[in-house]
């Protein structure tokens, strides 16, 4: 169920994540920058939910911008926070997802059948990490709370770099 990989993007994105991490920079991970952030940062995935843990269908057929199932938003978290909510329609395109979550981050948003949808940063400091399954890149137009995310880690790049 895995299908194709690449050893060399892996390491190569893995590095890149875990390189952006030590150095403090704000990261925005989707979907697979999701998977990658979690491994990067000691964290696992499963390599494929179909079937096994997944009760919903996390591969939609409906057009990329369109919401096909809701997740669940952890309160006071930075997800809620940005998103001005506990709950949020979503799209959904993957097999894989985070299993245990690495040290340092927290689950903070779930799809209906415990599929872990968001993590982010919860360390002593107040960087900006943070990673969402679906793709909210092709939904910012509809759903305010998706262009949000964007507007989030822009500011947060931009406060970083006025620290330098």
């Amino acid at each position: 169920g895995t299908g194709e990989i690449t050893p060399e993007r892996d390491r190569m994105e893995i590095t890149a994540a875990q390189m952006a991490l030590a150095a403090g920079l704000p990261v925005l991970g989707i979907c697979r920058g999701l998977q990658v952030l979690n491994i990067a940062a000691g964290g696992n995935i499963y390599q494929d939910i179909r079937g096994a843990v997944a009760n919903i269908k996390h591969n939609q057929e409906a057009p990329r911008w369109y919401a096909t199932h809701g997740v669940k938003i952890l309160p006071k978290s930075l997800l809620a926070d940005i998103t001005g909510r506990t709950s949020l329609r979503v799209n959904s395109f993957h097999h894989q997802a985070v299993r245990d979550v690495a040290p340092g981050f927290r689950a903070v948003a779930w799809a209906a059948d415990g599929i872990i949808e968001a993590i982010e940063y919860h360390g002593p400091d107040a960087r900006f990490a943070l990673g969402v399954q679906w793709h909210p890149e092709v939904m910012w137009e509809r759903e305010t709370a998706h262009y949000r995310l964007f507007a989030r880690f822009v500011a947060a790049a931009y406060k970083r770099s006025r620290k330098e």
